[in-house]
């Protein structure tokens, strides 16, 4: 099976870039985020946004994860529901950066992403995919950009959908980031063996044909 590998910071770009890819490929993309997003519903509806270590074993113990595919549009089904219309509000996000780095929950999202890669030639999109997910990826990329460029990508991606501020964007941005590469486990870092595209000058169409060409080549 082929597997690649995306990793990258919040708003770098590197879900469109998977999706984009994926497309000229031809290979199914596993949206790692959605995932974690849609566990942080689920946990959000039954414990609200305290979270603690009993909650979080509580919640996992009869957690059941499932992804299907309707086209290209994945959908996770938490305990049978389908938390599609919540996964990107901006509250969802921040609350995810604090529940994701439970072993318990990373454990079970772990299963789902490595039975995906066993089942399908692929593209895993996430924060530790090189790293912990797929070490054995044919080709592994780190996506990242400066952090304003972040903000407005971020920002133009949700403002139509949410009443939140550019400044409350890149205040969250800030959170998570420090959040996800100071977690004990599987911080955000790019594997030894990564391609590092910094994507703050480029186009989505410009990184997808450096990726390609990288990819066509065989590697570095």
């Amino acid at each position: 099976m082929l597997s690649i590998a995306i990793d990258g910071y919040v708003g770098s770009g590197k879900s469109t870039l998977a999706h984009a890819l994926a497309k000229k490929l031809g290979l199914k993309v596993l949206d790692t985020g959605a995932i974690y997003r849609s566990i942080t519903c689920f946990y959000q509806e039954k414990f609200g946004n305290l979270i603690s270590s009993d909650m979080v074993e509580s919640l996992v113990k009869d957690l059941d994860v499932k992804v299907e595919f309707k086209g290209e549009n994945q959908i996770v089904f938490v305990n049978g529901k389908d938390y599609s219309n919540k996964i990107r509000q901006e509250e969802i996000s921040v609350l995810t950066s604090q529940l994701a780095p439970y072993i318990s929950i990373r454990n079970k999202v772990l299963a789902v992403q490595r039975n995906f890669a066993k089942e399908n030639d692929c593209i895993i999109e996430g924060r530790d995919i090189g790293t912990v997910v797929l070490p054995k990826a044919n080709f592994k990329f780190f996506i990242t950009a400066s952090e304003k460029t972040r903000a407005e990508r971020r920002f133009a991606q949700i403002r139509d959908k949410q009443t939140v501020s550019y400044e409350q964007i890149l205040q969250d941005l800030q959170t998570r980031d420090y959040n996800d590469t100071h977690r004990k486990v599987a911080p955000l870092v790019p594997a030894k063996d990564s391609i590092v595209l910094d994507t703050t000058n480029l186009t989505l169409g410009q990184t997808v044909d450096k990726c390609l060409k990288i990819i066509k080549e065989g590697g570095h």
